[in-house]
């Protein structure tokens, strides 16, 4: 039986459940109640918004979002939103999910930290990103109903999350800082690492080999 929160239907497929479960067993609840509300704040704004779109391929979209941030799924050298990006790929590849959904996945959780160009997107790619841009930053907080934002925190509670969230970004990729080159999670490293500079964009063009 589905469960209804805030108007929304968590769904109860085999896929959804999957899901759920890998991001139990590698997140923690810091995640896990960050991950839900996001889906929710996003589910919700689409419904307020009258747009068609896949409710399962936004919740693992969801679910999966902030994965590359864990131990499991963290790799050396790539942005945390591609690592999450990479599990959902991975993930969905194993059921018989049509390639252009799970591309749509993918873009969805690599570009939800990329404000200009994900709102800009298909449906479930804007309505992650507005989901993570209130749960994180307030994005849209007045517009959003707020009987519904409180029905929300009250089944995925926030617990400190302003506090928690922070540190939480900078533990999954602090052994790869360069990755923040021209993304807002640089400011993260430099709250930590003040004497840290990642490349300069016109140093990059000035002392490219070129000639000229």
């Amino acid at each position: 039986m589905f469960q209804e929160i805030a108007g929304i239907k968590i769904p109860d497929s085999q896929l959804a459940k999957d899901a759920v479960d890998i991001l139990r067993e590698h997140g923690n609840d810091l995640l896990w109640n960050h991950s839900n509300r996001v889906f929710l704040f996003g589910a919700v704004n689409g419904q307020n918004a009258k747009q068609n779109y896949d409710l399962e391929l936004l919740y693992v979209s969801a679910l999966f979002h902030d994965l590359g941030l864990t131990e499991k799924f963290s790799s050396p050298d790539l942005r945390f939103e591609v690592d999450g990006a990479n599990a959902a790929r991975s993930f969905l590849q194993q059921y018989q999910i049509p390639d252009e959904s799970i591309r749509l996945v993918w873009d969805a959780i690599a570009l939800h930290t990329t404000p200009g160009i994900a709102e800009h997107k298909e449906t479930e790619v804007g309505l992650l990103f507005s989901g993570v841009g209130l749960d994180v930053m307030g994005d849209g907080f007045e517009q959003f109903p707020a009987h519904l934002r409180e029905e929300i925190i009250k089944a995925f509670p926030r617990n400190n999350f302003k506090k928690e969230i922070i540190p939480a970004f900078y533990g999954g990729f602090k052994h790869k800082p360069e990755t923040t080159f021209g993304n807002m999670k640089e400011d993260i490293v430099q709250h930590f690492r003040p004497e840290y500079k990642n490349k300069n964009f016109c140093h990059c063009i000035l002392h490219s080999p070129w000639s000229e």
